[in-house]
């Protein structure tokens, strides 16, 4: 495994490689009413989006909306199930641990059964050997774990012609992705 500047993330968009210029907002308690500023960049937990949806679809910047792996992708939905993305930028899972699947399973659903068309993002334990998989689920975007290269993270996008799974993104999308289409 190459390696790179263990300090740094690195965000793989639109076949680009850049320093993720990521706020992530974490508030104080369940409690907390502060949001913050209305400037690009924002990552908020998806309670706190919920809490203050109405606020933060006025905002001039859109927002990130940051699923846990316990969260659930329908709390984000309208009643006919469906994602309105009036406000939001992006929405990203996170993965603490490479082993937990269950960003796999929240991509599929915000994908398949919510409609969301917008950018989704991968962040948390993402390197070079989940890029691709995380691509045929779904993810557009990937923050790479800190200390993996980001270079072989994007040129992993495009590892395998052949894919044993039904109803995933075809490795022509996944290479795609790589080369910047």
């Amino acid at each position: 495994m190459s390696t790179t500047d263990a300090s740094i993330a690195h965000l793989i968009l639109h076949g680009r490689i850049s320093p993720d210029p990521t706020h992530v907002f974490t508030p104080e308690s369940a409690e907390d009413t502060t949001l913050p500023p209305d400037e690009p960049d924002w990552l908020l937990p998806l309670s706190t989006w919920l809490a203050h949806r109405d606020t933060l679809r006025q905002r001039h910047h859109p927002v990130g909306i940051l699923f846990h792996p316990d969260d659930d992708p329908a709390g984000l939905a309208d009643a006919a199930g469906r994602i309105d993305p009036q406000g939001i930028a992006y929405l990203a899972v996170d993965f603490p641990a490479y082993t937990d699947g269950r960003g796999y399973s929240i991509a599929q659903l915000l994908r398949d059964k919510h409609g969301w068309h917008g950018d989704l993002r991968a962040r948390g334990d993402v390197m070079i050997d989940t890029v691709f998989y995380q691509a045929r689920c779904g993810f557009d975007s990937f923050v790479v774990k800190p200390g993996h290269s980001p270079q072989e993270a994007l040129e992993a996008l495009g590892s395998f012609t052949r894919a044993y799974q039904r109803g995933y993104r075809a490795p022509e999308e996944a290479s795609a992705l790589k080369d910047g289409q």
